[in-house]
């Protein structure tokens, strides 16, 4: 499929705008790491109700300086290439490398999933996480806690207005913060 997803756009928007921030020399590699459930890519498909997490790291890789140079449709594309390539075998290939070489990556650590210069999406789209209310009046804000706050991390979540809306838990350094704060393109966009 050649299809980007709205979702996939937003993905390759938050990547050049936080590498942006960062002001990392354009031959350095820069990596996009985005959770995804993969009951639906392997064969058999598992149901939606299949317990457990099921996901795998769709990712994509460049020069800082391809990511800012080229355009967002660029970025985009190879957001998407990095998902579709999460298919069965795809999948299989991940499982059976695991197998014979396990694994465990800590937070913080640099891994696959916390490269220097890389941006790691999560969250998911499969939860109503302003529909319960304890009584106290619908939730103003959901975050993900003090786990996993590393620099580079993007929690997504479906967003409190409903309609397709995206809340972004963005963590950053200060000073990375600070200079995406800056940034008009990226703030006439955030709310």
């Amino acid at each position: 499929s050649h299809n980007i997803s709205s979702f996939q756009a937003l993905c390759a928007f938050l990547w050049r705008s936080m590498i942006k921030a960062r002001d990392v020399e354009p031959d350095e590699e820069t990596t996009c790491t985005i959770s995804i459930n993969i009951r639906p890519r392997i064969n058999p498909p598992l149901p939606d109700a299949h317990f457990g997490n099921l996901i795998a790291a769709a990712q994509t890789s460049c020069k800082v300086g391809d990511l800012l140079g080229r355009s967002l449709v660029w970025a985009a594309s190879r957001v998407h290439q990095g998902i579709v390539a999460q298919d069965d075998r795809g999948v299989r290939e991940f499982v059976n490398s695991y197998v014979e070489a396990p694994r465990v990556g800590h937070t913080g650590s640099e891994t696959a999933f916390y490269r220097p210069n890389s941006v790691l999406i999560a969250g998911s789209a499969r939860f109503d996480m302003y529909g319960p209310e304890f009584g106290l009046g619908r939730a103003v804000a959901v975050l993900a806690g003090y786990a996993n706050k590393d620099d580079g991390k993007v929690t997504a979540n479906p967003g409190r207005e409903g309609g397709g809306s995206v809340d972004l838990e963005v963590c950053l350094k200060p000073n990375v913060m600070d200079a995406l704060e800056l940034d008009q393109d990226f703030m006439s966009f955030a709310s």
